[in-house]
Parts: C-alpha cells; structure tokens; sequence
C-alpha cells in the first residue's frame, strides 16, 4: 500500500497492527515507524488518522480490552455473573505483553467492561448507581491490581528459589496466583453481598 493509497487505510486498521506488533514483540517495539512499515506505508497518514504515539497506545490500550465483558446469562445471579466477568478480565489481562507499562498509560481502558457490571447490580434491585460502581470499583481494583503485581513467566522461573517465602507475591506458581484471584474475588462478593442485604 503506497502513495494515494496510504489514506484509506482507518483507525481500526492501524490499531490492530499495533496490536499485532505488541503480542509478537513486546511494547517497545510499537511506534508509528513500525506500525507504517507493516502497513506498507510512510508515518505520516498514521498521524493523521491516530494523533500521535500516545494516542495510538491508548488505543492499544482499548482494542486489547475490547469486548473482555462476558454476555449476561439469562436468570444468571449477579454473584455468579461478578465471578465470571472477573475471571474473564483476569484472562486477557494475563495475554497482554508489558501490561503493566501498557496499562499506566491510561486510565480507563477497563471503562466499557465496567459498565456492563455496574448494569447488571443494578438490575438486582439492590443496587443504588453509587453502590454498583462501589462495587465494580473493588472487583476491578482486586482483579487489575492484583494481576499487575504478578510476574510474569520469565520473572518466575528466575525466582523459584524463593518459595520458601510464601508471602513474596513473586514465589507462587500461576495456578496459585488465579486461585487466589479468584478466592479475593468471592471475598468481595459476598461482602458486597452481605452489605447489600443490610442496606436493604
């Protein structure tokens, strides 16, 4: 793609290949020199289409995020869908390469997901709109919080030596660290859950 040619491409086009950049080489491979030589094309109809780096990071930031909400089941109880939609948040977080660097760029990438929690306590009825995003606000906190403190794969292997210190967030296996998650989030829940009740 050259020339004249080079103004069609959109957004979601640019985006996605940074996208693919990012996944197969890490954030600092991503630029608009890099994401122009993929596409074919010189830098400059990138500006033009997503402002500067930052801009296009930020959009990074929303596409890897895009659609992580699970689909609400029919009759599903908010707690089982709060579980689900934490887990599954949990999931991509752990697919997004430099995540930690990534995800400081911006601060509400997790927004649209939010949102959708938020709706679904609030057909609870129990629910005021503060006490929904209250609560949104600590699964996420738990969930995002927690999985960028993890290390990754690599930080792990290098660091098995220290399991015999339990309480060092770098010592425990993968299987651990979503088990824990997971348990953090049930905590939440039914804390949520109980106060919910007492509120009436």
């Amino acid at each position: 793609m050259a020339g004249g040619a080079a103004f069609d491409l959109s957004a979601e086009e640019i985006v996605r290949a940074a996208v693919e950049i990012l996944k197969e080489q890490g954030l600092d491979a991503v630029s608009m020199r890099t994401v122009a030589a993929r596409l074919g094309v010189s830098p400059v109809p990138l500006y033009s289409r997503v402002g500067n780096k930052e801009a296009l990071l930020d959009a990074v930031a929303d596409e890897v995020l895009a659609d992580v909400a699970p689909e609400p089941a029919e009759g599903e109880r908010w707690q089982d869908y709060t579980a689900r939609w934490a887990s599954d948040l949990r999931e991509r977080l752990k697919t997004i390469p430099d995540l930690r660097r990534l995800m400081t760029l911006r601060r509400s990438p997790f927004l649209p997901a939010a949102r959708i929690l938020v709706s679904v306590l609030r057909t609870d009825g129990r629910f005021t709109g503060r006490s929904a995003v209250e609560a949104v606000q600590l699964v996420s906190w738990a969930v995002i919080g927690g999985t960028l403190l993890e290390p990754d794969q690599e930080v792990r292997q290098r660091r098995d030596r220290l399991r015999e210190y339990p309480s060092d967030p770098s010592s425990i296996s993968e299987e651990e660290a979503d088990r824990l998650a997971m348990l953090h989030v049930k905590y939440i829940v039914q804390g949520v859950e109980r106060d919910a009740e007492r509120t009436g």
